[in-house]
């Protein structure tokens, strides 16, 4: 089987916004409680974080964290996680049906950003919440001082403000699911709201906008689109999530084509953006904030007692699922004209690259590799790949045996390029022209496959499931012949000269 594809140098798609590698942080199982916290851990520091899980969250240079939530927002009173920390309440979490101690508040969530050397991407709470309540926050984390909020903050250890300066307003409040869940017309009004509010505190601030909650919902996009004919001037981002599930399709050719109904969905959502541009006769180009997308094999489990930090939503990924992460990688680099922010959804223990034991290691799961690959190479300008494929039917319509990207890394003189190989058979001959470089080395390509697709990383066997170098035509190739082995992950990297 063979494939062609054109990597022009000034044919470019747009620049990769960093915070397209972000993730996702949400008081959900054990995400947060012996996750990124966990007092008396041997690895703990002073905080109580887990060093052992920082080195790794830095590993993948993670550009920013969504916190608190995702559904558990939409019921949060973020003052009850500020102030002396044997003062703080503990609250029913009708969310996920957990005991909610308030240890880690936004205060110590910044702390261990700062650790981790990202960022925080914060949500505000409009399901019980009120814009006024939302308004306070900011002030919380923002105002320098003089204030009773800021005040407050610094009484609490923080002189100077966090410095939090992209908001989502709620959390899929489409969602019947959701707590206090509004119509899109009710949405629209209390975040428009809310959004005034938020700015008048901080104007520096960006805003997100709750999109559909996923591409299935029945009032997807006419949702979108009321909700944006409210804060289309208010706003810099849309929200979208979705999940993508081995056992949400029947064959294996239908899951690895994931990747191209992200692709529709992300489309069917600017087209819907920029209707609404059209309509209001704006100058402003909306772009989109991806900020939950993951592999998610069981989405509709349910809980039956109130407890602490106990498991919710632990995935254990394998190399399929690897595979498949990789295609939707793709798609959110292909698409960066648009796309600006996305967050992997999430980042430890509940459906996350990351799994630990209380009181024990942590291992890298299937998808941290695919993860940390592109979050480490795909920085740069995404070229817009001229690509000729073989082609086949999957329950999403017709799609190509390759998903491929190319990140062109100017500083560093190289070429990324990222392909998920759907053939379940047989190799994939690609060939590369670089013609409009006039030097290109090949550097490296390294390969996830192998002949289980169930297997996966676990504490007994933690690199069951790890990249693997393969050789490349060496010498000035413009013009090259790869190798891709059948349903593989493959990253390649070139050195270049224009």
């Amino acid at each position: 089987m063979k494939a062609k594809c054109i990597i022009e140098k000034d044919y470019s798609i747009g620049d990769v916004d960093p915070r397209l590698f972000g993730s996702f942080i949400e008081h959900l199982g054990r995400a947060v409680y012996t996750g990124i916290y966990e007092p008396g851990h041997p690895t703990a520091d002073a905080q109580g974080f887990r060093r052992d899980v920082l080195d790794l969250v830095k590993q993948l240079q993670v550009e920013l964290v969504r916190y608190p939530g995702g559904n558990f927002v939409s019921g949060y009173q973020w003052t009850d996680g500020i102030g002396p920390v044997d003062k703080r309440p503990k609250r029913l979490d009708l969310a996920w049906k957990s005991i909610e101690t308030n240890e880690i508040g936004i205060d110590e969530f910044v702390d261990w950003c700062r650790l981790a050397g990202t960022k925080v991407m914060a949500a505000v709470n409009l399901g019980t919440g009120t814009p006024a309540e939302a308004a306070n926050l900011v002030e919380y984390c923002n105002h320098p001082g003089g204030t009773a909020w800021s005040d407050w903050r610094r009484q609490n250890g923080h002189a100077e403000p966090h410095g939090i300066k992209l908001w989502c307003l709620g959390n899929e409040m489409d969602g019947p699911w959701q707590i206090c869940h509004l119509s899109a017309e009710d949405y629209g009004k209390k975040a428009l709201e809310a959004a005034k509010m938020m700015r008048w505190v901080d104007p520096g601030i960006e805003l997100v906008a709750c999109g559909s909650s996923n591409s299935s919902m029945p009032t997807f996009p006419e949702w979108d689109r009321i909700v944006l004919e409210y804060l289309y001037e208010q706003v810099d981002y849309i929200s979208l999530h979705n999940y993508y599930g081995r056992s949400d399709v029947e064959t294996l050719g239908d899951f690895l084509a994931s990747f191209h109904d992200m692709d529709q969905f992300i489309r069917t959502v600017a087209a819907t953006a920029d209707y609404v541009k059209a309509k209001k006769r704006s100058h402003k180009r909306l772009f989109l904030s991806f900020d939950e997308w993951n592999v998610w094999a069981d989405r509709f489990a349910t809980y039956e007692t109130w407890d602490f930090a106990k498991p919710r939503l632990e995935q254990i990924y394998n190399l399929q699922d690897a595979l498949v992460f990789g295609g939707l990688l793709c798609t959110l680099l292909n698409n960066v004209d648009r796309v600006k922010i996305a967050c992997l959804a999430q980042l430890v223990n509940a459906i996350a690259p990351l799994l630990t034991e209380p009181g024990g290691g942590v291992i890298k799961q299937a998808i941290f590799y695919p993860f940390q690959q592109v979050s480490a190479l795909g920085r740069g300008v995404v070229l817009r790949p001229l690509i000729s494929s073989p082609r086949y039917e999957s329950v999403y319509g017709d799609v190509p045996v390759l998903q491929l990207s190319a990140v062109y890394r100017e500083e560093e003189e190289e070429v990324a390029v990222f392909v998920l190989n759907c053939a379940q058979e047989e190799a994939v001959e690609l060939s590369l022209d670089f013609r409009s470089f006039t030097v290109v080395n090949p550097l490296e390509h390294m390969v996830l496959t192998g002949p289980d697709l169930k297997a996966v990383n676990s504490f007994a066997e933690p690199h069951k499931v790890v990249p693997r170098p393969l050789t490349l035509p060496q010498g000035d190739n413009r013009l090259m012949t790869v190798e891709l082995p059948s349903l593989s992950w493959n990253v390649l990297r070139f050195k270049t000269k224009k």
